[in-house]
């Protein structure tokens, strides 16, 4: 049986089981909480909250979140092992660069056609996460995460997007790519990574499910890669009704071994820092949290005629296969 790394080490890609596959345990901001955090961060209770939501988690059944918090979203892996340590959970995580458009200044000088030259550093950075380990911690990347948004392919998402390729075709890990289902960025990302030699059924497209164009959903899948279905709660970018029910169509017609499921939620995200935007926030997407899926959408799911067979492929199958 292939293994998948997770923050406690290596795991089976069967013992998986039911996987939400683009989950962040923290979504977090470092210059600012260095600097401003006081306002709104204490450690220890955040530590403590993120436990408690994740050990509910499991108590529902799921036994694996893929966190896809890289460079950009504030990943500190030591933070998520003190969490994971309390709680029986596999959590599967991921090198890359979060951007929408410019790469950061240290990354801007660096590699080919650049002031100082050299190799593509972006390459050696996850390489070395996936090999070696995360920052010292011994804890390897599984997967590669960027973003394709809506400003597209700019040049320096460009450089990223060539960068991740590269590490795929080297490392054989594979990729979830954020886009913008307004745009269809979907197949700005998949044209890339086509050109680049990536096994495209190694691609999650993410938030494809903030879409209900069945024609650009079903396009991503016939050309092998998998729809991320997975903001459920954000009503905003589609409301659940709506996502149950282009989902359901989908499995209707054969694309369940097509789709992932997930929420994009955390424990804490600090772009709604303080109380009183987390009240805020709380009112406008009372349902974007962890558990939404299990409790809500499974059960519409199936009243919209999804079968338990479907639903294991969706949660269980296809996550597995992934990894493998």
């Amino acid at each position: 049986m292939p293994t998948v790394e997770t923050v406690r080490g290596p795991v089976d890609t069967g013992d998986l089981g039911t996987t939400l596959m683009h989950e962040h345990v923290f979504v977090l901001t470092p210059d600012i909480m260095a600097n401003y955090g006081d306002e709104y961060w204490d450690e220890e209770v955040r530590v403590a909250d993120a436990i408690d939501k994740l050990r509910r988690l499991r108590d529902l059944g799921v036994t694996t979140i893929v966190d896809p918090t890289v460079v950009g979203l504030g990943r500190y892996i030591p933070r998520v092992a003190r969490i994971n340590a309390e709680v029986d959970l596999h959590i599967v995580v991921a090198t890359g660069l979060y951007t929408f458009d410019e790469i950061p200044h240290f990354l801007h000088y660096r590699g080919p056609d650049t002031l100082l030259g050299g190799d593509e550093p972006m390459v050696q950075m996850f390489v070395k996460d996936i090999r070696e380990g995360i920052a010292g911690t011994g804890i390897k990347a599984a997967f590669l995460k960027g973003v394709v948004e809506e400003r597209g392919l700019t040049p320096d998402q460009t450089r990223v997007q060539n960068a991740i390729a590269a590490t795929h075709v080297e490392t054989g890990v594979p990729i979830t790519v954020h886009t913008n289902s307004a745009h269809q960025t979907g197949r700005l990302a998949l044209d890339l990574y086509e050109r680049s030699g990536v096994d495209l059924t190694k691609v999650v497209v993410g938030h494809a499910g903030d879409t209900n164009d069945l024609d650009y959903l079903r396009e991503i899948m016939d050309r092998g890669a998998t729809i991320g279905c997975d903001r459920f709660g954000l009503d905003l970018f589609n409301p659940t009704e709506q996502r149950v029910a282009t989902i359901a169509a989908l499995c209707a017609q054969g694309y369940a071994d097509r789709i992932v499921l997930a929420h994009d939620a955390a424990c804490y995200m600090d772009f709604f820092s303080g109380e009183t935007s987390q009240a805020a926030l709380a009112q406008a997407a009372p349902n974007w949290h962890y558990e939404h899926i299990h409790h809500d959408v499974l059960p519409a799911l199936r009243e919209q005629g999804v079968s338990d067979e479907q639903l294991t492929t969706m949660l269980v199958e296809n996550p597995r296969r992934y990894f493998s």
